[in-house]
C-alpha cells in the first residue's frame, strides 16, 4: 500500500509538470504567432430579414391560411429589397478609457469600402464619457463617414454624455429617447493625494522630473498651488477646445446655455438643440425596414491572452491605476 502512495504521489507531480510544460509551449506560440493573427473578426448581420423573419411569424400566428397566403403573395410582389439603398447600423457602448474606438475603426473601415451617399450609417451610442484622447479618436473615427458624404445618424437610448456627445455632435441628425441623458459639456479631473499619509508614518517620496510643467499635480507628493493653477489652465483649455468642436459641429446650439457642464433628459436637450428629434432607435429602425436594407456591422474583437487564463483580476487593478494617473476626463 505504501508503495502504491509513492507511485500515485510521484504520477501526480509528473502530470503536474507536464501540465505546466504545455502551459508555457501555449503561452509561448501564442506570444509568436501574435503579429500573423488578425484581432477580431467582422460579422454582418442582415437585420431586414431578421425582421421579416418576425413580421411572417406574426401574420401567420393571427391570419387565417388563406389571408396569410395572399399577405406572402403580396409581399413577394412588391419585394424590391436587391435594389435598395442600405442602412449601415453600428453599436458603440463606450467605457471610461474608450477602448471600443479600435472595433470602432474596423467597422467604419468596412462600411466605407462599399457605401455611397446614397446609404446611410446609424450608430446606436451609448457612453457617459471618459478620457479626452480616447474619445477625440472615437469622434474622429465617426467624422469619416461624414466626409465621404455618408449621411450620419446618431441614436441615444440611454446617454450620450460628455465624451459621448462629442461623438453624437459630429453626426447629420441626433435621435434621443425622452428621458436619456444628454449634453454634459464640460471636463473633469480627480484624483487622490496621499502625501499626508506617508508623511504620518515617515515614508518619503521622491519625484523626478524634467520641464517645469511635467508633472503638476500629484499623487504622493505635496501639491504646490502653482501646480493647481497650471492644471486649473489645463483643464480650461481642454474645455475650449470642447466647446469649440460642437459649436463647428452644431452651430445652433446656444453654448452660453449648454457648455456648463450640465446634463439634460432628451426632451430638454431638443428645446436646447442639443438633439433633432425625440424617438428610439426602435422607432427609427422600424420606419427604415420598408424603404432601406439595414444590416448591422460588427467588429468582434479578440480577448487577450490575459484575459482567456482568467486574469481579469489583475487587469481591473491596471485599468483602475491608470485611471488615477489620467489627467483629463470628458
Amino acid at each position: 500500500m505504501e508503495f502504491m502512495y509513492e507511485y500515485g504521489l510521484f504520477l501526480v507531480q509528473v502530470i503536474t509538470l507536464v501540465l505546466a510544460f504545455a502551459a508555457i509551449v501555449v503561452i509561448v506560440a501564442a506570444a509568436s504567432v501574435k503579429t500573423r493573427q488578425r484581432k477580431g473578426q467582422l460579422e454582418i448581420t442582415n437585420l431586414s430579414e431578421h425582421y421579416q423573419d418576425v413580421q411572417a411569424l406574426m401574420q401567420q400566428q393571427v391570419l387565417d391560411k388563406k389571408a396569410y397566403k395572399k399577405w406572402q403573395k403580396h409581399l413577394s410582389a412588391g419585394d424590391t429589397s436587391v435594389s435598395l439603398p442600405r442602412l449601415f447600423v453600428i453599436d458603440f457602448v463606450g467605457g471610461i478609457d474608450a477602448k471600443e474606438a479600435d472595433a470602432l475603426r474596423e467597422e467604419v473601415s468596412a462600411i466605407l469600402a462599399i457605401a455611397t451617399p446614397d446609404d446611410e450609417v446609424l450608430v446606436r451610442l451609448e457612453s457617459g464619457g471618459g478620457v479626452v484622447h480616447g474619445y477625440g479618436l472615437a469622434a474622429s473615427q465617426l467624422n469619416r463617414v461624414t466626409q465621404h458624404k455618408i449621411p450620419l445618424t446618431i441614436a441615444v437610448d440611454k446617454v450620450a454624455a460628455s465624451g459621448g456627445y462629442m461623438m453624437a455632435c459630429v453626426a447629420n441628425k441626433i435621435l434621443a429617447a425622452p428621458f436619456a441623458i444628454v449634453g454634459s459639456i464640460g471636463v473633469i479631473a480627480q484624483l487622490p493625494n496621499f502625501n499626508k499619509l506617508l508623511k504620518k508614518h515617515d515614508i518619503d517620496f521622491e519625484q523626478f522630473t524634467a520641464g517645469e510643467y511635467k508633472r503638476t499635480v500629484t499623487l504622493f507628493g505635496e501639491n504646490t498651488d502653482k501646480g493647481r493653477d497650471k492644471f486649473q489652465q489645463e483643464l480650461e483649455e481642454t474645455h475650449h477646445l470642447f466647446k469649440a468642436f460642437v459649436a463647428k459641429q452644431r452651430p445652433q446650439v446656444d453654448l452660453s446655455q449648454v457648455a456648463t457642464g450640465e446634463h439634460w433628459f432628451g426632451y430638454q436637450a431638443l428645446t436646447l438643440q442639443l438633439v433633432d428629434e425625440l424617438t428610439t432607435s426602435d422607432d427609427y429602425l422600424h420606419g427604415a425596414f420598408a424603404n432601406r436594407k439595414v444590416l448591422q456591422v460588427r467588429f468582434q474583437l479578440k480577448k487577450r491572452l490575459t484575459e482567456r487564463l482568467g486574469a481579469g483580476g489583475a487587469s481591473a487593478l491596471a485599468t483602475f491605476w491608470q485611471r488615477l494617473q489620467n489627467r483629463h476626463w470628458f
